[in-house]
């Protein structure tokens, strides 16, 4: 029998670290390590499909969206918005919550402003 909650998987955070503390790549240094944790999180908000689909998230009711909400929207089929849902969710921008059949997702709170952080020189 299946558990009638919701499930929700949590996905790595969105922040990159620059050595042992989570900062501006302009303050210090990156190590090697934090230069290829940004570069894979910048590179999941490089494409154009995605940053849509963060949008599309964040502005829909509850700020949560099923992928049967977007598909038409963006005129992909549902393995191709699934594909990018899962590259942001891998990045730690977007949570995935299981409901039945149906995977809602939702803005991890603050994980946009952390790259912003990541990159602010000031």
């Amino acid at each position: 029998m299946t558990s009638l909650l919701p499930l929700t998987e949590t996905p790595r955070s969105a922040a990159c670290c620059i050595g042992e503390s989570c900062g501006s790549i302009t303050r210090e240094p990156v190590t090697e390590a934090g230069a290829r944790d940004l570069a894979a999180v910048l590179k999941a908000l490089a494409d154009p499909m995605r940053l849509r689909l963060l949008s599309m998230i964040a502005a829909h009711e509850a700020a949560e969206a099923c992928v049967c909400d977007l598909t038409e929207p963006l005129g992909l089929s549902q393995p191709t918005v699934s594909h990018h849902l899962k590259v942001l969710m891998d990045a730690g921008f977007l949570t995935r919550s299981k409901r039945g059949t149906w995977a809602y997702y939702a803005l991890v709170p603050g994980s946009l402003d952390a790259v912003a952080a990541s990159l602010a020189t000031v």
